[in-house]
């Protein structure tokens, strides 16, 4: 590690009217004709406030990083089809403006897909509207959609490309990981061809586990690996895919992801910089998978479906460089000095953390059962059989995305329920207002009380989020996705009414009439309604959620995710730029058995650790 590598020229702004961008040379990359090697990060925009986009930035630079890379999502990019959102926080020709404005270079890596532990791998859930629709394909109705969504992104990037003035983008990859789901053996070509053909000049890339690599390849691209632990001859295999190209890890993985009910996983610091300080001393370039992974806000943390169906939380902290705040770690110095001694010069001073508030308690002192909300708030849809989440007729025909929907209907007498596993993902049953059960993967059938005369018969039910890694994406539609029995009876005509709880709703909550004390005991589906009042300039800080079981928190009408009492996460990260000086409305969602109060707190508590074996 002993060579030096000065590359404080080598950056955006200083590289007028360059022309040649990013090549290869035999083993090595060439920048404007200079030897070079990607030092880069992951951190995504949509996953952080956008006013600590540039902290962020820097604390790349003091590690030594030249390059960030980062993902695009579809699905916030365009949540309804044909309706485009490019704005603030999704604003990414400013993000990658302030990455050239520091000096990073930028490895854009468009999707459509993007695993990315985030909802359906960042496509959109409208295109599970089409009963035969056929994901990462070129399935027609696929790719009508694709070709829609990077004819309004392409113009957005070309112009930042390398080979354009002061642009920072010296890569594009092609896809995501292919080589692991591998369905259509033209789809790589058709992904390639339609970032080419919208004006993609610079170095194409594809990013694949080692298994993957031979599938997810396509002709024209560089490709580049993902790992943790470094196998023996695991570059050298790269080889076998492609002679004489330069060896990169497009996803040297710094941590790992965590699921509710699981541990949070830590990978050790140690061993992380002795595997990079390895993979460098080959000579290969290197992508830390995250610096900095921040938080799936709201509803878009994703799931995994292996053996069984594992929903992530909404921390996405990865046990990265950085924590989830922005903070540093152990692992941040320990790459420093490695990265330090590699450029063989100074590194710029890191930046001052942000110091942190613990607010205390806040007392929530007002609530309003769901069932009061539904006739003020909420038309009903009403249909003859169930509709999943995705076909009701909402939001310009493209569905509903995320959340819940309660499905009513009437029933007479008892008996035995059973969803013949058309539950996605958990149900909360009721008959009236009175609580029966839950139905979920593991849980398919229920008795149901005997009654008098006619009664409602309630399905609450909640997307707990979309898979977003292996082979069953497809299969993705939540809500009721089919026939709910009663007494080996289908239940007919149904009043559904969608609880998308975006902050439009929110909103509206505030002027519903009933609010009332909160009693000593209630149980929910209900609102919870408290204010923090912060005096001088808001902090970031922790809410700790001790006593609440399972729901979601809004602040000022955000939604920062869910929350759930089986852990392994206990707090949630709110950003200070989410927090006015003053009073700030919390509003709390709590699907059955609620505290009084929630702490704010200035030390994250993300669960009991285990190590990454």
């Amino acid at each position: 590690l002993s060579c030096r590598f000065n590359w404080s020229e080598l950056v955006p702004l200083r590289l007028w009217g360059r022309t040649l961008g990013l090549q290869t040379d035999s083993s090595h990359f060439l920048l404007e004709g200079m030897p070079f090697r990607i030092f880069g990060g992951s951190v995504h925009y949509f996953r952080v406030p956008r006013e600590y986009w540039e902290d962020r930035m820097l604390k790349m630079k003091a590690c030594g990083l030249n390059t960030l890379t980062t993902y695009v999502p579809w699905n916030l990019h365009e949540p309804a089809r044909g309706k485009f959102d490019f704005s603030r926080n999704l604003d990414l020709e400013a993000f990658l403006s302030l990455a050239a404005k520091i000096g990073l270079w930028v490895i854009l890596r468009p999707g459509p897909y993007i695993c990315s532990e985030w909802d359906l791998g960042g496509l959109p859930s409208w295109l599970l509207q089409d009963p035969e629709m056929q994901l990462r394909t070129t399935y027609k109705g696929f790719t009508e959609a694709v070709d829609a969504y990077f004819d309004h992104l392409m113009p957005i990037v070309v112009p930042l490309q390398a080979s354009t003035i002061g642009g920072p983008i010296i890569a594009v990859q092609v896809e995501n990981e292919y080589g692991s789901y591998a369905k259509d053996p033209n789809y790589m070509t058709y992904v390639k061809m339609a970032l080419l053909s919208r004006g993609i000049v610079e170095m194409l890339m594809t990013s694949d586990n080692k298994n993957g690599l031979s599938f997810g390849f396509v002709e024209g691209a560089l490709a580049t690996v993902n790992f943790q632990k470094l196998e023996p001859g695991i570059l050298k295999y790269l080889d076998t895919i492609q002679r004489d190209q330069p060896k990169m890890v497009m996803e040297y993985w710094t941590g790992w992801f965590d699921n509710w009910g699981g541990p949070h996983y830590v990978f050790d610091a140690d061993e992380m910089v002795n595997t990079v300080a390895s993979i460098l001393k080959l000579g290969a370039s290197i992508n830390l998978y995250m610096f900095h992974g921040g938080t799936n806000f709201g509803f878009m943390s994703g799931a995994l479906e292996a053996d069984e169906y594992k929903s992530d939380v909404t921390s996405y902290d990865y046990d990265a460089v950085l924590t989830e705040a922005g903070d540093y770690t152990s692992k941040f110095f320990k790459l420093r000095q490695l990265f330090s001694m590699i450029i063989g010069q100074p590194l710029p001073l890191p930046p001052m953390i942000e110091s942190k508030a613990s607010y205390g308690a806040i007392l929530l002192h007002q609530y309003i059962s769901l069932w009061d909300v539904i006739p003020s708030l909420l038309q009903p849809i009403k249909s003859e059989f169930p509709i999943n989440m995705e076909n009701l007729p909402l939001n310009d025909s493209s569905g509903q995305s995320y959340g819940y929907v309660l499905y009513e209907t009437v029933i007479f007498g008892g008996g035995h329920l059973h969803s013949r596993d058309h539950i996605r993902d958990r149900a909360q049953v009721f008959v009236n207002t009175m609580y029966v059960g839950e139905l979920d993967y593991n849980t398919v059938e229920l008795s149901l009380p005997e009654g008098q005369g006619f009664r409602q018969l309630r399905l609450l039910v909640e997307n707990r989020g979309r898979v977003n890694y292996g082979l069953a994406l497809n299969e993705q539609r939540k809500g009721l996705i089919g026939d709910i029995f009663l007494n080996k009876t289908p239940l007919r005509n149904f009043k559904i009414y969608s609880l998308e709880m975006k902050p439009g709703f929110m909103k509206s909550l505030r002027h519903v009439a009933g609010w009332s004390a909160v009693p000593d005991y209630f149980v929910g589906p209900a609102f919870f309604r408290g204010r923090l009042w912060i005096e001088h300039q808001p902090q970031d800080t922790f809410l700790k959620l001790q006593g609440w079981e399972k729901g979601v928190v809004f602040v000022n009408s955000r939604n920062l995710g869910r929350y759930w009492k089986i852990g392994p996460q206990e707090t949630l990260y709110l950003p200070a730029p989410w927090l006015w000086k003053g009073s700030n409305e919390i509003i709390i969602f709590e699907e059955r058995t609620a505290g009084r109060i929630i702490q704010s707190v200035d030390i994250p508590y993300l669960g009991r650790t285990q190590y990454v074996d």
